[in-house]
């Protein structure tokens, strides 16, 4: 639990601030393409290695990274939207990954690849991941500015020497390796949801991007350890109850959230129906 909880939090601190991003971006569902992009790679490592963690993390990485530039190429170079090319890469990636992963192994070695072992994280494993998520927090520190500008003003950036398309690709290299270290702990299906979850619960709470970025991490952190809790006292599998209960802290945001929320807005109504009714 000691080391599931270390691993857990130390992903939750790099992958909210990159999942607000992509909600600035308006590219949410970009995060679960690339966390089924990076399977084909996992597969080809586990067939070639067996369950080695740096051939897999290797071979996710590789993957991760060629699907981004291959789909970036696809949207500039065609009439097809980035979204669109990110998903149908998404579609074949996923079919092409389970197909590697079944020719040698077995069911439990899928459901390994798939939906992760945060309760069997080893030394390495916690290595991988504190040392992706602080490569990852500091180089988004150097990248911030430029990158949340080009969320703005994508035309602008480019204008600029193009220093936007170096942080957008800068920023794509630090999600696919935050996925692919990510993937011990949650899998390739539901570590998108400590990306993702957090990062859009924390729109409701804070309005500037860098506090924005601190609240999804915090939610994370509260998601990892209050989910390793439930797992433990109810006896129910520890990746699932993570990303639930990241899912329970969203909804609770959507209703409480001050900047946003529905209670927010049921008062801002009733505010605007008042001063009209005094109005008339």
């Amino acid at each position: 639990m000691r080391r599931a909880l270390a691993g857990s939090v130390s992903l939750a601190f790099a992958a909210g601030p990159l999942g607000v991003v992509l909600v600035l971006r308006r590219m949410s569902l970009m995060g679960d393409a690339m966390a089924h992009a990076i399977l084909p790679g996992v597969a080809v490592g586990f067939l070639t290695a067996g369950l080695s963690l740096w051939a897999m993390a290797l071979g996710g990485l590789v993957t991760g990274l060629l699907v981004a530039v291959l789909a970036g190429f696809v949207s500039r170079l065609t009439p097809l939207r980035e979204d669109a090319s990110f998903a149908a890469f998404y579609l074949v990636s996923l079919g092409l990954g389970v197909l590697l992963v079944s020719l040698r192994g077995s069911n439990m070695d899928l459901i390994h690849v798939l939906f992760g072992t945060v309760l069997g994280l080893n030394d390495a494993s916690l290595l991988l991941v504190t040392s992706t998520a602080s490569v990852t927090l500091f180089v988004l520190a150097l990248i911030l500015r430029p990158l949340v500008a080009e969320c703005l003003d994508p035309a602008f950036m480019r204008a600029e020497k193009g220093h936007g398309s170096i942080s957008h690709m800068v920023f794509l290299v630090l999600l696919v390796m935050t996925l692919v270290a990510g993937f011990q702990v949650l899998g390739t299906l539901m570590v998108v949801g400590i990306m993702m979850l957090p990062a859009a619960s924390a729109r409701f709470w804070v309005r500037s991007v860098v506090r924005q970025m601190a609240m999804a991490a915090f939610i994370g952190v509260a998601a990892s350890y209050l989910g390793l809790l439930f797992s433990y006292y109810l006896n129910v599998p520890a990746s699932a109850a993570i990303i639930l209960t990241a899912g329970i802290l969203y909804f609770a945001s959507v209703v409480a959230g001050p900047q946003g929320g529905l209670i927010q807005v049921a008062r801002q109504y009733r505010a605007r129906r008042y001063l009209s009714q005094i109005a008339k």
